[in-house]
């Protein structure tokens, strides 16, 4: 980024990396002077490495079922080696928070750029590493070990991906803008997944499932290498979005950010985890798990049912700008509790839309329970960034977030194959929704409205 930030329109210490120090009075109780307008490449860097994070985790949902061939004993237990996909799908979830806490500390102690660009390149690292992996046919379980092991460094980085990015995009934004910027955070992770839905499409469609098994599956994985490159490239020219003053507000750098989020700032952390719940159950279920689900108990091929995400994608990516310009307009309480309540009315219908063995009628169904999704995703990272001081903004973002990832997220689609089991009902994935729903409609009505206000300094 220029080192001209004032001309801008930003209120930016060009220095990438703060040191702490002790502020002026003056300075510590100064009013934040917030954006009038924002930097070109803010929305850019926000949006890239997003992508290159649901792209990377995208097509490993999508090709689990030629990944539980590949790296598993799937021709004794089929459905023990699609369950073991999914697991080692949920494991990188559960490190997730871990890498919240790493780079959030990070981000909040020394600024944002630098650790933005570290994740977008551990992530890209851990994904090229799959597509190069030997199989299950060639060393056993060793494979599958070391498929664990790429997943949790991508879990790691993803933990501080999404919530420096929203924290960065924010603090750069005009206040009656900042809903529909930060929305294009999350509109990366529609166009991350929507990208990886395409490509594993057209593998699908113009290889044999032989190819696929053999050596298809390697290509989306390697994809990723072009994509990180550009997201490293774009990041590493970044100024940061907080100035010293800033971080240092109340007499220093905190030290320790995640036990200051804890001790003064719970009840953010807590709404974040709330609204965060049916944020994460919703995407993998709608965007991720239903692809499985319209194949083994819908009854249609792998070319339909991913055909049927990729429109869905489409559909919520196109939807997503309106719902933060909304957002701007009516502000982020009444769009968040309207979002969970329509989650909670329509899972359980379009599931069984779903169910019903209509091809168009399903499409049909999976397209409109994407609608809240993008709703909900358009809207809670303005939400988010609004409720901490910069000096804990990353830090909080992160681990509420990807706490919320770790209970319902990469486990997601786990516990739908899990209901289904146990319950015989084709359902169950769908009440799975609605609990969720209640948790965030719950949360969303505890909140007070942030819409068109500046960034809280301390």
């Amino acid at each position: 980024m220029e080192a001209n930030a004032n001309a801008a329109g930003t209120d930016v210490d060009a220095r990438p990396i703060p040191v702490p120090r002790r502020e002026s009075a003056a300075a510590e109780n100064a009013t934040p002077v917030a954006p009038q307008s924002i930097d070109p490449k803010v929305v850019p860097a926000g949006l890239i490495g997003s992508i290159v994070e649901y792209y990377d985790f995208g097509i490993y949902g999508y090709l689990a079922t030629v990944l539980s061939v590949v790296f598993f004993a799937s021709e004794t237990d089929p459905t023990g080696a699609l369950l073991a996909t999914f697991a080692t799908f949920a494991a990188a979830f559960v490190l997730r928070p871990l890498g919240g806490l790493i780079f959030g500390h990070l981000g909040d102690r020394f600024g944002r750029s630098r650790v933005l660009a570290a994740t977008i390149l551990s992530m890209c690292v851990a994904t090229v590493a799959i597509g190069v992996l030997p199989t299950y046919a060639a060393i056993g379980v060793s494979a599958a070990f070391l498929l664990v092991v790429a997943r949790c460094v991508q879990g790691i980085a993803s933990g501080g991906e999404v919530g420096g990015a929203a924290a960065y995009v924010a603090e750069k934004s005009p206040p009656a803008r900042r809903g529909f910027l930060c929305s294009t955070v999350q509109l990366g992770a529609l166009m991350g997944a929507l990208l990886a839905s395409v490509a594993v499409t057209i593998l699908t469609s113009v290889l044999t499932h032989e190819q696929l098994v053999d050596w298809g599956w390697r290509v989306p994985f390697l994809l990723s290498l072009p994509l990180g490159l550009v997201g490293l490239w774009i990041r590493y020219r970044l100024e940061d979005s907080v100035a010293d003053n800033d971080l240092s507000s109340g007499g220093g750098l905190a030290s320790a950010p995640a036990a200051e989020l804890v001790r003064t700032h719970l009840p953010g952390l807590l709404r974040t985890l709330g609204l965060s719940t049916l944020l994460f159950a919703g995407y993998y279920v709608v965007y991720v798990y239903a692809s499985t689900h319209l194949q083994h108990t819908g009854g249609f091929s792998t070319t339909a049912a991913f055909w049927s995400t990729t429109t869905t994608l489409t559909v919520s990516c196109l939807a997503m700008p309106l719902f933060g310009h909304l957002a701007d307009k009516w502000g982020r309480k009444p769009l968040l509790f309207g979002a969970a309540v329509a989650f909670g009315v329509l899972a359980v219908p379009c599931f069984a839309l779903m169910n019903a063995g209509d091809y168009g009628t399903a499409i049909l169904a999976h397209v409109v329970l994407g609608l809240p999704e993008s709703a909900l995703m358009g809207v809670v990272f303005a939400t988010f960034a609004e409720m901490f001081p910069a000096r804990v903004r990353y830090t909080g973002i992160a681990l509420g977030f990807n706490l919320a990832s770790m209970a319902v997220g990469g486990t997601a689609p786990l516990i739908c194959l899990w209901l289904l089991d146990i319950t015989g009902n084709t359902l169950a994935p769908a009440w799975f929704l609605v609990a969720t729903a209640v948790i965030s409609a719950g949360t969303a009505l505890t909140l007070t409205e942030t819409r068109d206000t500046a960034l809280r300094v301390s």
